[in-house]
């Protein structure tokens, strides 16, 4: 589940309906979406171009950052974690999270291992939670 650096699921559903069923599933998990960049509206204003439906949500658990941060001042680097929901050309939406425990590896700062499982095992959820509202179909 995921291309080495992320957890992630493919669903067949209505993709803003996957956007907002994955913020609320970031918040039950006590994420907060700092900010919300939809890709293909900043490439079609930027470069009249077209693109598919792609949404970044920059996700950031206040607790987990703050013992992060005391622990790899630097890591704010890596802050927030993102999440992708975006549309495939089959018109499956996927929702994808970065793998905290590969991005934190950069750090090479065993300390923060417990603090990037956390996220991850958040993140697992988040995206096994909208796979099963809409139906993983991969």
């Amino acid at each position: 589940m995921g291309e080495g650096y992320t957890v992630r699921t493919s669903v067949d559903a209505e993709f803003d309906e996957v956007v907002e069923f994955a913020i609320d599933a970031l918040e039950d998990e006590g994420f907060g979406v700092l900010c919300d960049i939809d890709v293909q509206a900043t490439f079609e204003k930027k470069l009249d171009e077209g693109f598919r439906r792609y949404r970044i949500l920059g996700a950031c658990n206040p607790n987990l950052a703050y013992e992060a941060l005391n622990e790899e001042v630097e890591l704010g680097a890596l802050l927030p974690c993102n999440v992708i929901v975006y549309e495939k050309d089959d018109g499956e939406v996927v929702v994808s999270a970065v793998d905290p425990q590969k991005l934190v590896g950069t750090a090479d700062n065993p300390s923060l291992d417990g603090i990037a499982e956390e996220v991850h095992e958040r993140f697992d959820r988040v995206v096994s939670v909208v796979g099963d509202e809409f139906g993983a179909v991969s």
